[in-house]
């Protein structure tokens, strides 16, 4: 008996050890998001309009994650997302349905160009900050979209690009939907765990000692040139990379969708949801895309009254603001803290009173 007791504390206690690893709630979700493919894939009517929302989703909570590097951690406002994205969509545009070009050779060019583009604007960060910086980042997006709507030869103009597959081996193969799908997911989980390792890492500490003090920083040997160039480049390539899994997973990209409300869209989903934390900005672009392409395109309502979304989203970004400063994500831990203090002091007490009534 007390050998089983003995195996069983083992077991429990290798379970809890699974649980606390970091990477555990990564693997939960990237599993939710390949057993909904999986449902589609077996037969089960699960509708492409939901399956398309969570593709998306997970696409705009890569490029999320970037953005939090950028503002969360090294405190460096922006809202030139959207033309970095569009970028990367073009680049595969362009690349794939002209030159032919393998999708392995296009990330690599996308995440060269991410890095030239991060370091352009990370210059321009060193003399200029807050308020200004995010003037001349959205005077940069305006600039590239009107660079996508007027170069029709490379971009089609305001008629969008499509492509009908994407180049392997020299060889144009129609990837469908399911398999980019599944690619997603695995990325995704292999972004996340890298965005950890560098908000947990000397990097990560370093742009959060910038982001509350660049005096002070500077005073303990951080680098202000190095890590806000660091930040700048981290982001615009998570972007660009966001843009190359957009267009392989939609085949189509358009000037409109890279606008300011895209780069808003991001930036209050990573205020929304927790800018210093992985599961809040999973949560807020959720709560700021995936409920709306998920849910709210579900319902006739929303359909035939679109603007009733944008109310929600700017109602839900001011009542976060107001009352949880740090994010839903907060609001999530301060609940899920005190939800597990009552469950311990309810089998304490449980416990109590069984004993109480064996002894009498």
């Amino acid at each position: 008996m007390l050998y089983k007791n003995e195996m069983y504390k083992e077991r429990k206690a290798k379970i809890q050890a699974i649980k606390n690893h970091p990477y555990f709630g990564f693997v939960i979700l990237t599993l939710l998001m390949l057993v909904v493919q999986l449902l589609r894939v077996v037969g089960v009517d699960v509708p492409i309009t939901i399956l398309r929302a969570f593709g998306l989703t997970m696409i705009y909570i890569i490029i999320a994650l970037g953005f939090s590097i950028l503002l969360g951690y090294a405190g460096l406002a922006s809202l030139g997302t959207a033309g970095f994205v569009g970028i990367g969509t073009y680049i595969v545009g362009y690349f794939t349905k002209n030159l032919e070009v393998s999708i392995f050779l296009i990330i690599l060019i996308t995440i060269v160009g991410a890095i030239v583009i991060g370091t352009i604007v990370g210059f321009i960060s060193l003399r200029i900050e807050g308020m200004y910086l995010a003037i001349i980042t959205l005077g940069l997006s305006e600039i590239l979209n009107e660079v996508f709507k007027n170069a029709v030869n490379i971009t089609n103009g305001t008629n969008g690009l499509g492509i009908n597959g994407l180049v392997l081996f020299k060889n144009i193969i129609n990837i469908d939907h399911n398999t980019i799908f599944v690619i997603l997911a695995v990325f995704m989980f292999a972004i996340m765990i890298l965005t950890l390792n560098i908000m947990k890492s000397p990097t990560g500490r370093a742009l959060l000692a910038m982001r509350n003090s660049s005096s002070a920083a500077q005073a303990m040997g951080v680098s202000i040139f190095k890590y806000r160039l660091l930040a700048f480049i981290t982001s615009s390539v998570y972007a660009f990379l966001g843009g190359v899994f957009y267009m392989s997973y939609v085949s189509f990209t358009i000037p409109t969708s890279w606008s300011l409300a895209f780069s808003l869209n991001i930036l209050a989903a990573v205020i929304v949801g927790g800018a210093q934390s992985i599961y809040g900005i999973v949560l807020g672009t959720f709560m700021i895309f995936g409920l709306n392409l998920a849910v709210f395109q579900q319902i006739p309502l929303f359909i035939e009254n679109p603007a009733i979304s944008v109310v929600f989203n700017g109602v839900l970004i001011i009542v976060v603001i107001m009352f949880y400063p740090g994010g839903l994500i907060r609001l999530v831990n301060t609940i899920s803290f005190k939800l597990k203090a009552k469950i311990r002091i309810w089998k304490q007490r449980r416990r109590e009173y069984k004993y109480g009534v064996d002894s009498e």
